[in-house]
């Protein structure tokens, strides 16, 4: 089940956090639970995933996406995610969150998301997101303009552009 009483509490954590500019980074805190655990005793892979969402959409909210979203009709949806797992996380370990919008392009956000544990990175996540309408996906211009920011987006790094450049030579729908 969704841990909407965590997502819950994180959003009432961040309320009177100041607003954040596109590309500023938003940091949480969270505890590996033991209901967050696999069979080998460490973060399912999965709730990671979950993990993010409670730094994404508080992170989304200071931006202000969450309000144009809400008043414009527009839902979010994650269009493809990559991570990259490199140290264990087991329960009640302690770990912060640094949520960040690398930039954008004619159709996706690009978020960039880590768990640390002081200056050791536990894993990181590419995610490309999409704003949907009743007309299916919101041009990010248009988004950052309703949010009050600059349309044209920051350079993105190297590295996400050969991944967007990856992801357009994988077939769809894949291959039976």
């Amino acid at each position: 089940m969704y841990p909407f009483p965590r997502l819950m509490f994180e959003i009432l954590r961040q309320r009177g956090a100041p607003p954040l500019a596109l590309g500023e980074t938003h940091v949480s805190h969270h505890i590996c639970w033991p209901w967050d655990l696999d069979p080998w005793m460490e973060l399912n892979n999965g709730r990671t995933l979950t993990l993010y969402d409670l730094g994404r959409i508080p992170m989304a909210r200071r931006m202000g996406l969450t309000g144009v979203a809400a008043r414009n009709g527009w839902g979010m949806a994650v269009a493809g995610v990559s991570v990259r797992y490199r140290r264990r996380i087991r329960a009640f370990h302690r770990v912060q969150m640094r949520s960040r919008v690398l930039g954008w392009d004619k159709r996706f956000f690009y978020l960039d998301q880590s768990l640390w544990d002081g200056a050791e990175c536990l894993n990181q996540m590419l995610l490309r997101s999409a704003v949907t309408g009743k007309r299916g996906i919101v041009p990010p211009p248009e988004v950052a303009a309703a949010m009050g920011h600059a349309s044209d987006s920051p350079a993105l790094p190297d590295w996400v552009e050969a991944w967007i450049a990856a992801e357009a030579e994988r077939p769809w729908p894949p291959e039976r």
